[in-house]
């Protein structure tokens, strides 16, 4: 009997061993164009086997280039597609871009970053100015969530100042949404969590009842 762990390593885990072993027997087929037949058999096998591949446009080429794969480059026939170079074993994806521009405030985030940028475009008038208001009560907002108690609106308006570079202001006299309002709402956003013996205590009272 022979087990798994005396056989060889499998290249593609999810086609099975049977598939592989199929195509290391193809490989030794010496007529080219019955090696060929056989190459297109395996991998119609192997679109049946996984046929949520077929989803994506360009499955038939995917599953070529895992028969090349399975079988390290040896086979050779005429494949409707060109065999992937081996090097794509080891290449290495391409490094995720990061932005560069810090943020200055980061319990504002990036979102209200973005929406003073586009709100310091527009022209000076009342659509600019009601954006700044809406602006500078976010800003309130998340400053409120970073778990602070209180914070001034000139504190605010100060620092709308500074990441508009002067392209926003508040007009004068404007009120932004009340300190207790916010951390009200902010409360009942918070999920309700039980305490951890809570059940086990209720539990205890039922029966000493």
């Amino acid at each position: 009997m022979e087990y798994n762990t005396s056989r060889g390593p499998m290249a593609i885990a999810e086609y099975g061993r049977n598939i592989q072993q199929m195509i290391e027997y193809i490989i030794t087929i010496e007529d080219r164009e019955k090696r060929t037949k056989a190459a297109k058999f395996i991998v119609n096998v192997m679109a049946q086997m996984h046929p949520q591949v077929k989803e994506s446009g360009d499955y038939k080429h995917k599953l070529w280039d895992h028969l090349f794969l399975i079988s390290d480059f040896k086979l050779d026939v005429d494949a409707p597609f060109p065999p992937p170079p081996p090097q794509v074993l080891s290449a290495k994806p391409e490094p995720i871009s990061r932005s560069t521009n810090e943020i200055k405030y980061r319990h504002y985030g990036r979102n209200i970053t973005l929406m003073i940028e586009k709100a310091s475009a527009y022209e000076e008038g009342a659509e600019k100015d009601a954006l700044a208001k809406v602006i500078a009560n976010h800003m309130k907002k998340s400053y409120l969530n970073w778990n602070r108690d209180s914070v001034t609106d000139e504190l605010i308006e100060e620092q709308l100042g500074i990441l508009s570079n002067g392209a926003l202001k508040l007009k004068e006299n404007t009120r932004l949404s009340a300190t207790s309002d916010i951390l009200a709402q902010n409360k009942k956003r918070r999920p309700f969590r039980p305490k951890e013996n809570s059940s086990q205590n209720y539990r205890g009272r039922r029966k000493q009842q």
